[in-house]
C-alpha cells in the first residue's frame, strides 16, 4: 500500500489514477445540499435528470474542469451515482471492472451488447475502446482514511483491456493495491477500465461519494448517452 503523501505522484496515463486535491472544497457544502433530496439508506443512488448539477459538472463547472484536465479535451457527464456507505450500508465489492454505460433507450447496434437494466435504466456494453477514453471522477463529500473503506485500484490495470472475469482477481494482484484515500473535497479521477474493488469499513462513518463518468465521443446513431442533467 501506498502511503497518502505518495498518492501525488500518481498520473492518469501511468497508473490509471490522479488525485485533484480539495478540487470541490469551495463548493462543498452546496454539494452536499443539492444531493441531500436524493434517496438515502441505499448504497447507491442513479442520477439522471438531476439539473441541479449542471454548473458544477458543465465543462466550466469545477467538477467538468477536472473532467477536462484528466480527458486532456472538453468532456460531457454521462452517468452519476451517489454512493452513501454507512455503518447500517457497509458493503463491499470484489475486484471489478467497470464495461457498462447507461444510455436512454434499446437499440440494435453493432459491437454493443448484451444488454441489462439497472434501478430501472438501460445499460449496455460497448466497444471496449469507447471505455479506454473515458474517465470516472469521485468527488468525496466526506473523509475517508483509510479505516473508512476507500476504494481499492490495481495500479495500471487499465492498459489491460477487457479482462476475463476469471482473471480479474489475478490481473489485480499482479499490480499491487493502491488504497485511495481522500479528505472531503477532494476529487480523485480514474481511468474508466480499471480493475477496482472495495472492502466494508473497519471503523465505519458516513462516507459519501458523488461517482461521475465523462466521455469526449458521441455513440452510434440509434443510441444516446442517458446523461447525468
Amino acid at each position: 500500500m501506498l502511503m497518502d503523501t505518495d498518492l501525488d505522484h500518481l498520473t492518469l496515463k501511468e497508473h490509471g489514477a490522479v488525485l485533484f486535491r480539495g478540487a470541490a472544497l469551495p463548493h462543498l457544502n452546496d454539494l452536499k445540499a443539492i444531493l441531500a433530496s436524493l434517496p438515502v439508506e441505499q448504497a447507491g443512488a442513479r442520477i439522471s435528470g438531476f439539473s441541479a448539477l449542471e454548473t458544477y459538472v458543465a465543462p466550466h463547472g469545477p467538477i467538468g474542469l477536472v473532467a477536462r484536465q484528466a480527458l486532456g479535451g472538453m468532456g460531457k457527464a454521462v452517468r452519476a451515482i451517489l454512493f452513501d456507505k454507512t455503518e447500517g450500508t457497509n458493503w463491499s465489492l470484489a475486484w471489478h471492472q467497470d464495461r457498462t454505460i447507461c444510455v436512454r433507450h434499446q437499440a440494435d447496434v453493432e459491437g454493443y451488447g448484451p444488454w441489462s437494466i439497472k434501478a430501472g435504466l438501460h445499460h449496455v456494453a460497448p466497444p471496449f475502446d469507447l471505455l479506454a477514453e473515458m474517465v470516472t471522477l469521485r468527488v468525496h463529500l466526506d473523509d475517508v482514511p483509510s479505516t473508512n473503506a476507500p476504494l481499492l485500484i490495481a495500479p495500471g490495470s487499465h492498459k489491460f483491456g477487457r479482462v476475463p472475469a476469471d482473471q480479474v482477481e489475478r490481473a489485480a494482484h499482479r499490480c499491487g493495491t493502491i488504497a485511495c484515500t481522500a479528505l472531503a473535497g477532494d476529487i480523485w479521477a480514474y481511468s474508466t477500465p480499471i480493475l477496482h474493488a472495495s472492502e466494508p469499513a473497519a471503523r465505519p462513518r458516513r462516507r459519501r461519494v458523488l461517482q461521475i463518468d465523462f466521455s469526449t465521443q458521441e455513440l452510434p446513431e440509434g443510441l444516446a448517452w442517458l446523461g447525468v442533467t
